[in-house]
């Protein structure tokens, strides 16, 4: 099979689809790799590097993405990118798509099929191909809110651990799964104090063991959600309802009782985001004010930090991109539940029932 890598062209995003390591597998296996010319640049990973792989470098996305059976992505298409798609096309990255009605509308009528990572689920309802990201996006939210908490960029000029003599700031982490543990692990390492809010009660138990007196945890309802932010310095939103759009779980007139110069951080955000007011943003413009508070909803956050990103994404996805390539799709699929559910369109049908629930449609 013909397996194409694209350069990202998504805002800063700096990560690519596939290190060498993934092509050099891929090759043996009998496939051919087609990496868009200065594709891995900004994980550091050169042309030279993919060649001696055995992949092949091609000057232009259109060959990346023309010659190709599968493309392999990072972030969703964007719209300079919706000519590429096909019928005979199987795309196969992060999309999204309950955020996105241009995007769904596009892989719809273009007959692609389009596989999503965030949506490849295993028996156990885990999401493999989200957690390393979600891992990144939890601990990055810690570092980008208490950068955002600087005077100087707006927050209320606090340190997060303080020092002796003077309080800590307080963070409150909105979902308690993978991003909002690796958030509020980051969080208390910086000597914050913690609230984790989470509607699953064995959820909270697993993480008041884990931390033990470390942070403190609340069962998750509007009337808690508002009086913890009320008191908050730093606010993580970590929602999570797989392939559905997140719920607005943070109102306007909740943060209008916040501090003034706290700040928001929405992990959600790529699936259109947990507060009220949020919107996506991007690493060259990250923030914006809603009352007297700071948001930063950036949509690709990882893509910050692409040496480790890329790397972990690669290591995620090689063993669904081998199968699909060496079976086929249908195949692979058939073989493999976790992977089947990660399909969110083909030919011309939305499959993924929440994807079809947030545009108001019907699966097929």
């Amino acid at each position: 099979m013909k397996i194409g890598v694209p350069t990202e062209v998504k805002n800063n995003e700096n990560r690519v689809s596939l290190t060498p390591a993934g092509a050099d597998r891929l090759v043996r296996e009998g496939h051919r790799v087609l990496v868009e010319s200065g594709a891995g640049l900004g994980s550091r990973i050169t042309d030279d590097d993919y060649r001696a792989a055995g992949a092949e470098i091609v000057a232009t996305a259109a060959e990346a993405w023309g010659d190709a059976d599968l493309v392999i992505k990072v972030k969703e298409p964007i719209a300079q990118e919706y000519g590429f798609l096909r019928a005979d096309l199987t795309l196969f990255t992060y999309l999204h798509l309950a955020a996105d009605r241009a995007l769904t509308t596009a892989l719809m009528d273009a007959g692609t099929t389009a596989v999503a990572y965030e949506t490849v689920q295993l028996p156990d309802r885990s999401l493999p191909l989200l957690v390393p990201m979600s891992e990144i996006a939890g601990r990055l939210s810690v570092t980008m809110g208490s950068y955002s908490l600087l005077r100087s960029q707006g927050g209320r000029g606090m340190l997060l651990g303080g020092i002796a003599g003077t309080p800590r700031a307080k963070t409150v982490v909105i979902g308690g799964g993978v991003a909002g543990e690796h958030a509020a692990a980051n969080a208390l390492g910086l000597g914050s104090k913690v609230t984790v809010i989470d509607v699953s009660l064995p959820r909270l138990r697993e993480l008041e063991h884990r931390y033990g007196g470390a942070l403190e945890t609340r069962a998750s309802s509007r009337y808690d959600i508002a009086e913890e932010l009320k008191t908050a310095d730093l606010v993580i939103g970590s929602v999570l309802i797989p392939g559905a759009a997140a719920p607005k779980l943070v109102t306007d007139d909740m943060v209008a009782t916040m501090k003034p110069g706290s700040v928001l951080v929405d992990i959600a955000i790529d699936q259109g985001g947990c507060f009220e007011g949020s919107r996506p943003t991007t690493h060259d413009d990250p923030t914006f004010a809603v009352h007297d508070s700071i948001y930063y909803c950036v949509a690709n956050m990882p893509g910050a930090v692409p040496e480790t990103a890329t790397r972990a994404l690669t290591n995620a996805t090689l063993p669904y991109v081998s199968a699909i390539a060496g079976k086929g799709w249908e195949r692979a699929a058939s073989e493999d539940a976790a992977l089947a559910a990660g399909l969110n369109v083909q030919g011309g049908r939305i499959t993924l029932p929440a994807v079809a629930q947030a545009h108001g449609l019907v699966a097929g």
